[in-house]
């Protein structure tokens, strides 16, 4: 019998293979190039045995070239010749990806505090900003899994949760040092967790009322041009200026909201999270009306009446899915873990760089940062990852993390933190 951890290797195998095939069939595009540094500028050239840019072209070197100014990435693709004044960082054995990010993360707070409001069931004027305690452990060991950016969000127990902010997992430091974008979306739970004894909330279909009647209120003002002082982040979600992640599950949810979010509400930018239990069966809604999907922590689902397991992402990308991401809902699943949702994925027979896109360079699109992050291309923060071995493979590891060209992590220097 093929065990289950060989299964994975030979999936995971498959990234490296693959990867690699993409980027010999076609030129470098887009590299970058390297300027001398000018009097007073920081800059460090990283060389790696492999890079995974995550760049539109799906370009893989190996060996690969890393080479950050001031924080930014100037240039990254084959090995060249670099202007003296570099600090350079010889890593031939290691490989280089981008950053990972999460789009539903609750480790903002160090624990489960300050993440609802459960006296009404909607409450579109929460926010998580105040509640970010920067630096915590769990954003530690996030951290030091190569994740660098979080959509740290409120929790599901009520219909409009809030809205979250995007920050990075710096290991110190002021709020202001590590935020990318606040607010960074709204967070709405349409099913399962927000379910209520009282009010509109004791039903499924009395709380798609609800959060509909709030989103109507907000069209309205907008039409009208004014300001509506407790829907004021939500008027910017009905435009389209704010994104929305949408915790929804099970098929009957999952059609609720993709027929809300994405066909009666085209203006709006939602993001359908979790997706899980049997939800994968309206997939082909999903990919039909192109919404974007956010799946997780579970990643799976017993297919009882085949008797089978079926692979939530294979099924949505089967069926043509749009920007297929991955999350933890952490702390669900540690926030550590989330390389390891893209390995479940491969492991139930989605692609695995796919996979990796999920984790990286799909979520910073679903949200409209991949001009900041998730990706290693000219003009992007120098969020880099350097592993030790495949990025989704359980017995690899983190070495080395850089957040906008600062080392934030280092294994030698750090120690293993999970």
């Amino acid at each position: 019998m093929v065990s289950h951890i060989a299964l994975l290797g030979l999936a995971l195998g498959a990234l490296a293979c693959a990867s690699t095939r993409r980027s010999a069939d076609s030129a470098p595009a887009g590299v970058g190039a390297i300027q001398p540094l000018a009097a007073g500028e920081a800059g460090f050239a990283l060389r790696c045995g492999k890079l995974f840019t995550l760049n539109d072209a799906d370009e893989v070197f190996a060996p690969g070239l890393v080479v950050v100014r001031e924080g930014r990435i100037d240039y990254a693709g084959p090995r060249v010749e670099l202007p003296a004044g570099y600090d350079i960082i010889e890593a031939p054995e290691l490989w280089a990806a981008p950053g990972m990010i999460d789009l539903h993360s609750h480790i903002q707070t160090g624990g489960w505090g300050d993440i609802n409001d459960m006296v009404l069931s909607m409450n579109p004027e929460y926010r998580t900003s105040p509640t970010i305690v920067t630096g915590n452990r769990d954003i530690q060991r996030a951290c030091s899994a190569g994740v660098t950016t979080l959509f740290g969000i409120p929790g599901s127990g009520t219909n409009n949760s809030g809205f979250g902010v995007l920050y990075k997992t710096r290991c110190g430091g002021e709020y202001e040092r590590c935020v990318l974008r606040d607010p960074g979306g709204m967070k709405v739970a349409q099913a399962y967790n927000p379910e209520r004894r009282v009010d509109l909330g004791a039903t499924r279909s009395g709380m798609a009322w609800t959060i509909a009647q709030a989103l109507e209120m907000a069209i309205a003002a907008n039409e009208q041009g004014r300001r509506h002082d407790g829907l004021t982040n939500l008027q910017r979600v009905a435009t389209g200026d704010l994104p929305v992640l949408i915790h929804t599950a099970g098929s009957d949810a999952v059609h609720t909201t993709i027929e809300m979010w994405g066909e009666r509400y085209p203006d709006t930018r939602p993001v359908l999270s979790h997706g899980c239990f049997d939800g994968w069966k309206v997939a082909p809604y999903a990919a039909r009306v192109g919404i974007p999907v956010n799946l997780g922590p579970r990643t799976f689902d017993w297919r009882q009446s085949e008797g089978e397991w079926v692979g939530t992402p294979e099924r949505y990308a089967k069926a043509g899915a749009n920007l297929i991401t991955l999350n933890t809902d952490a702390p669900v699943m540690p926030q550590e873990e989330l390389f390891l949702q893209g390995a479940m994925g491969a492991r139930y027979g989605a692609d695995p760089y796919l996979m990796l896109k999920g984790c990286t360079v799909n979520p910073a699109k679903s949200f409209g940062i991949d001009d900041k992050v998730g990706s290693l291309q000219p003009g992007r923060h120098a969020d880099i990852v350097l592993w030790r071995g495949d990025p989704l493979d359980p017995r690899a590891r983190v070495e080395s993390v850089w957040i906008e060209g600062t080392l934030e992590y280092d294994r030698a220097r750090d120690r293993q933190r999970f």
